[in-house]
């Protein structure tokens, strides 16, 4: 087994670092560079590995097996070669910022609440974290602001490795049980936990957190958040969104909210009218239907539920079969098909196969749509259905 000193340990904002190769071995894909000494992290500990270069070998990943340290690169650097291992550093930074912050919002919902956290993943867009305990989003907003105070009090974060005799003392936060030399990672006031990754030294280099949701599942709650330069892109993203709002609306940004409002009271309005007009449209064509047998019809800009309101409306009255047909903005149709008292099962799965169509429903009404233009769906029904 070959041994790397891990440097990463030493001084995690070491970005650049030389080594000597001390073995090169051929995997499935690529090549697994062992190094006397290294800068970049492994996977370990819900982190995600550090990436970068060896001379001009690019890692990919790097990986922890049976003690050695193993960085994946697609082309093979010869045992003794000299390299200079370069970090990507705007990705390591970044994912210290994330860790560190969830290890505070972590320790305070399990000082406020007492709830474990029993799953962690470090997404390229959020983190997630699964408590073993139910949270609601007031509950949320305020360990937020609580971190967010801890963050900025910007204390230094202690790094330990306590003996047997201290660790039993110590009430840190661990997934499992622990043996061997236990590497305790302190955030001052907020949290005391076993870990392996990286983080900052001090918390107000973590800068802001924000915790963006929360929901069921399984027996607890799983939580989104994110932390550092990432609040900053989400806010210029929330806010590029509010400004297009503001633009459309002709609000203010700050009184988008009241604008959006006042748009859906008015569409709420709007939609009533329409559906009262429809209703008279719609009494009109069964009037006028009104014994006929089979029925197809094809009107334009119908919604799907007027589409069905019309095929319902005609089929009480046709005394036979109704379809309705309603051309979609990309050419296809929607449609709804009635029958009082009837069973279309076998012609809708003959439709829907004939005319590129998917849809079902009741055996005597069903809905759905078809990749066909108005020719080929007259062609289907042919003589089996007389037109109003």
């Amino acid at each position: 087994m070959t041994e790397t000193r891990r440097l990463y340990y030493e001084d995690v904002y070491r970005k650049e670092f030389h080594a000597t190769v001390t073995e090169c071995r051929e995997a499935k894909k690529g090549y697994h560079i062992l190094l006397d000494q290294s800068a970049f992290y492994p996977e370990g500990g819900g982190q995600p590995s550090d990436t970068g270069y060896l001379n001009e070998a690019e890692v990919k990943e790097v990986h922890e097996k049976d003690g050695e340290l193993l960085h994946y690169t697609d082309i093979p650097l010869q045992p003794g070669t000299e390299v200079t291992g370069r970090i990507c550093w705007e990705r390591r930074f970044d994912l210290m910022q994330q860790h560190s912050g969830e290890h505070i919002v972590s320790g305070l919902v399990h000082e406020a609440f007492g709830y474990d956290n029993v799953g962690f993943h470090m997404g390229s867009d959020v983190i997630t974290i699964d408590f073993n305990g139910m949270l609601d989003e007031e509950q949320m907003a305020e360990i937020e602001a609580k971190a967010n105070e801890k963050i900025w009090e910007d204390s230094q974060v202690e790094i330990t490795y306590p003996s047997p005799e201290e660790l039993k003392e110590l009430p840190y936060r661990s997934k499992k049980e622990l043996t061997g030399k236990i590497r305790i990672v302190r955030f001052p006031g907020s949290d005391l936990c076993a870990c392996c990754g990286t983080h900052v030294t001090h918390t107000g280099e973590i800068g802001m957190v924000k915790l963006l949701s929360v929901v069921k599942f399984r027996e607890g709650v799983r939580m989104e958040m994110i932390s550092g330069r990432r609040v900053l892109d989400y806010l210029n993203m929330v806010n590029e969104q509010n400004h297009r709002v503001s633009v459309c609306l002709s609000a203010k940004p700050t009184q988008t909210a009241a604008a959006v409002e006042r748009l859906a009271e008015e569409n709420f309005r709007l939609k009533g009218q329409v559906n009262r007009m429809e209703e008279k449209v719609f009494a009109g064509e069964a009037a006028r239907c009104a014994g006929a047998g089979d029925v197809l019809l094809f009107q334009e800009g119908l919604e799907a539920d007027s589409v069905r309101r019309l095929a319902d409306a005609v089929m009480q009255s046709c005394g036979g079969r109704c379809a309705v047909f309603s051309r979609n903005p990309d050419g296809s149709y929607k449609y709804a098909m009635g029958q009082t008292d009837g069973d279309l099962r076998q012609l809708t799965k003959d439709m829907n196969q004939a005319l590129q169509g998917r849809g079902g429903g009741k055996p005597n009404f069903v809905q759905g749509s078809v990749q066909a233009g108005e020719k080929e769906i007259r062609n289907f029904f042919g003589n089996q259905v007389s037109e109003a």
